[in-house]
C-alpha cells in the first residue's frame, strides 16, 4: 500500500502507546513517542527497547523518544493519546497550553469519567481550545498490545463525528497486520470499549473462583446485553455491539491473560483485596474506575445492570466475590428475549431515522 508518510506524536509510552507507535513506524511514519520518565525515553532511543511494558520486543528505527511534550508535538498534524483515563484532562491541558496549530487527536484509552459521566472524546473537547482541536477520533477494538507488538493479525475500528478525519486515521494505521475499519457510531464505540472492562473483571472473578467455561460464557453473553441496554439508552446504534468494539473486544478482554482487567478479577476471585490486586498488576486497571461511572450511568438512564451492581459491591463495599456471584444466580426469573426485543426496537428506530 502506497501512502504519504507523516510525523505523528504518540503521547504515552506504556504498552499500548508503544505498540501503536510500532504500527505507525512500520508504515513508514516518523513517530515521536512521549513519556514522562526520562530513563525510559533514554532506553527507547539508545537500545530501541521498552522492557518494562513490552519485554523482548525490538522497536523500529522510526520511533524517537521524547520527554518534553513541546518537542514531541513539534511539526505534527496528528497525535495519538495513549494515557489512562484519569490522566486525560491533565495531559490535554498541558497540550492546550503548548499547541498553537490545529491538531487531530486520536484517543485509544477505554473508560468513562466518574461523576461527570463523560466519554473520553467529550473530556478532550472540554479541555482543548476549538482553535487547536481539528477532530477527535477514537481507535478501539480487540487489541492486546503484546500481540500487536509481535505483529500478530489485529483488527480495530476508528470513529469520529468527522468521518473524513476517521478515514485519514484509518489510512495512517492500516497495514497487512493491523486492519482498520470505520464506524460512524462514536457513542457506541466508546461505550462498548469502556464497559467491556467491567465484564472482564467479573469474568476474571469467576475464573479465580474456579467456576469454569459455563460461568464465563454466561457472563460474556449477559454482559453484552447489559452493555447494549445502556449504550442504546445513551444513543448508540445497537449494531455496534455486535461488532469489533462490542462482542469482539468483550471476548478478547474476558478470555485473555494479557487483559489487566481479567487478571485483576482473577486475583479478586482468589481472595485478594482490591488495593493488593492493583499493586500486583502495577498498571492502570480501567475497569475499576469505569465500574463507578457505569453504576452512576445506570441510575441516570434507569437501566438494569446487575453485573455492574454486584461488581461495584465487590470492589467498593467489601462484598465477598463468591457471595456476589451467588447473588447474581439467585435473581428472579426473566425472559432472555426481552433484551433481544430491546435491540430490535433500537434497530427499527435507526431505520426510521430516530437518532434519540
Amino acid at each position: 500500500m502506497e501512502r504519504m508518510t507523516e510525523s505523528v506524536a504518540v503521547i504515552g509510552a506504556g504498552s499500548w502507546g508503544t505498540a501503536l507507535a510500532m504500527v505507525l513506524a512500520d508504515n513508514g511514519h516518523e513517530v515521536r513517542l512521549w513519556g514522562h520518565n526520562p530513563n525510559q525515553i533514554n532506553e527507547i532511543n539508545e537500545y530501541k527497547t521498552n522492557k518494562k511494558y513490552l519485554p523482548e520486543v525490538l522497536l523500529p528505527e522510526g520511533i524517537i523518544g521524547f520527554s518534553h511534550l513541546e518537542e514531541a508535538l513539534e511539526g505534527v498534524n496528528a497525535m495519538v493519546l495513549a494515557v489512562p483515563t484519569k490522566a486525560i484532562r491533565e495531559v490535554i491541558r498541558k497540550i492546550n497550553s503548548i499547541r498553537k496549530e490545529p491538531l487531530t487527536v486520536v484517543h485509544v484509552s477505554k473508560g468513562i469519567e466518574p461523576d461527570t459521566l463523560l466519554r473520553i472524546s467529550e473530556m478532550i473537547e472540554q479541555e482543548i481550545s476549538v482553535n487547536i482541536l481539528d477532530s477527535v477520533v477514537v481507535l478501539s477494538g480487540p487489541s492486546h498490545a503484546e500481540e500487536v507488538s509481535l505483529r500478530h493479525p489485529t483488527t480495530v475500528t476508528v470513529s469520529s463525528k468527522n468521518m473524513n478525519a476517521a478515514e485519514k486515521i484509518q489510512d495512517l494505521f492500516i497495514n497487512h497486520n493491523f486492519r482498520v475499519y470505520t464506524n460512524p457510531d462514536l457513542v457506541g464505540v466508546e461505550i462498548g470499549g469502556a464497559l467491556k472492562n467491567i465484564i472482564a473483571l467479573a469474568a476474571g472473578i469467576t475464573d479465580g473462583l474456579g467456576y469454569g467455561d459455563n460461568a464465563k460464557a454466561a457472563l460474556i453473553t449477559r454482559g453484552l446485553a447489559e452493555i447494549a441496554r445502556l449504550g442504546i439508552k445513551m444513543g448508540a446504534s445497537p449494531l455496534t455491539f455486535s461488532g469489533l468494539t462490542g462482542i469482539g473486544d468483550l471476548i478478547a478482554t474476558c478470555t485473555s491473560v494479557h487483559s489487566r482487567n481479567w487478571r485483576a478479577g482473577n486475583l479478586l476471585g482468589k481472595g485478594h483485596k482490591l488495593q493488593e490486586v492493583l499493586d500486583n498488576i502495577g498498571m492502570v486497571v480501567e475497569g475499576v474506575r469505569t465500574t463507578k461511572a457505569a453504576k452512576q450511568l445506570a441510575k441516570k438512564y434507569d437501566v438494569n445492570m446487575p453485573i455492574t451492581d454486584v461488581l461495584y459491591d465487590v470492589l467498593f463495599n467489601d462484598v465477598n466475590a463468591k457471595d456476589a456471584v451467588d447473588l447474581l444466580m439467585a435473581r428472579g426469573k426473566k425472559n432472555e428475549m426481552e433484551d433481544f426485543t430491546n435491540v430490535l426496537e433500537g434497530e427499527l428506530n435507526l431505520v426510521n431515522g430516530d437518532n434519540r
